[in-house]
């Protein structure tokens, strides 16, 4: 997006959409951050969420100096809060220290958010990202774990029953048995008791005509462009199980994903552009736990393609075809 004299709300959330469709991602990084330094926000009390959309777009383009720095002002700017936007950030910098191969420093930001869990369940999937990252799944399972017996406990102590009825009645415990069911099943662990209620509750929740308040993206909505996609299948031939075998698969396969989440209820939903270069840096892609790991640091960045677009618009693969012309017809084949 052109550059603003001020910013608002709303144009944060227009460019964590769009940031990564800009011809010059990290100059927008940087207008934002300019925005934050030259009082060109809106609402002051935005700062410290412009600074982490800064930092996650750099980080997104590997320029990982200039995402620290802008998450070390991202956490300045919030003062003496302690919220959900905090620790949430707090974990953006934790991955962003790890892709740095800052483990030490890293593993200090991410052990002083282990509490944060049942405090701010919201910034559960950014934890849990930054410990994959970290190749700490195996630790990030254990603490959401512990933080669901803590949830548990405290249900108990206030004479409620054992099992919610519903993800309302589970509140904050309905955030961490999603994030901890997601990670399990990533690492391809069998279900356990906790993993079938997760389950319960968010079958309840679609049922109810509710799209999940925390709802992580499935792997089934990363999305390659046609020269990912090919270069993809080169080096890891085995992926077209999960994508599909041609392009042609591949975009019919997230069409018809998306309109099945569509009628359970889901809203706001969106493609996450992939790219191999970056799936190669998570680790081995022919493993669920990496590919999981991905899916989190995309859906917590601003390259996301808003679904579905106007018929008449651009079609989201970006073959430069009509939506009506192109994909839409896919859901149906």
């Amino acid at each position: 997006m052109a550059t603003k004299t001020v910013l608002t709300s709303a144009d944060l959330e227009e460019i964590r959409q769009s940031a990564l469709g800009a011809a010059n991602p990290l100059g927008v990084a940087a207008d934002v951050a300019d925005a934050v330094e030259s009082g060109r926000l809106e609402d002051p009390q935005d700062a410290g969420q412009a600074l982490t959309l800064a930092a996650e777009i750099a980080e997104s383009r590997s320029k990982l100096d200039a995402a620290l720095r802008y998450a070390d002002g991202a956490i300045e700017a919030y003062g003496n809060r302690d919220d959900n936007q905090v620790a949430t950030t707090r974990a953006v910098r934790a991955r962003i220290l790890f892709r740095a191969g800052r483990d030490d420093e890293a593993l200090a930001e991410i052990e002083a958010l282990r509490p944060q869990l049942t405090v701010h369940p919201d910034a559960a999937a950014f934890i849990t990202a930054a410990l994959v990252v970290g190749k700490r799944s195996r630790q990030a399972e254990e603490w959401l774990t512990e933080a669901v017996k803590l949830a548990f406990a405290e249900r108990a102590a206030a004479d409620q029953s054992s099992e919610p009825a519903s993800a309302d009645d589970a509140g904050t415990l309905f955030f961490l048995l999603q994030q901890r069911h997601r990670l399990r099943h990533a690492l391809g662990l069998q279900h356990d008791h906790n993993d079938n209620l997760a389950e319960r509750l968010e079958t309840r929740l679609a049922n109810a005509g509710a799209a999940p308040a925390a709802a992580a993206a499935d792997v089934d909505l990363v999305f390659w462009p046609k020269p990912e996609f090919d270069r993809l299948l080169e080096k890891w031939p085995a992926l077209s199980e999960q994508y599909g075998a041609d392009w042609d698969e591949h975009r019919a396969r997230l069409e018809k994903e998306l309109v099945r989440l569509t009628a359970t209820g889901r809203t706001g939903l969106a493609v996450l552009p992939g790219k191999v270069d970056d799936l190669d840096k998570q680790g081995d892609p022919t493993d669920a736990a990496t590919r999981s790991a991905y899916v989190d640091t995309l859906a917590a960045s601003p390259s996301q393609i808003p679904w579905p677009p106007e018929r008449n618009g651009a079609c989201w693969c970006g073959s430069g075809l009509k939506y009506k012309k192109d994909c839409l017809p896919r859901s149906r084949a």
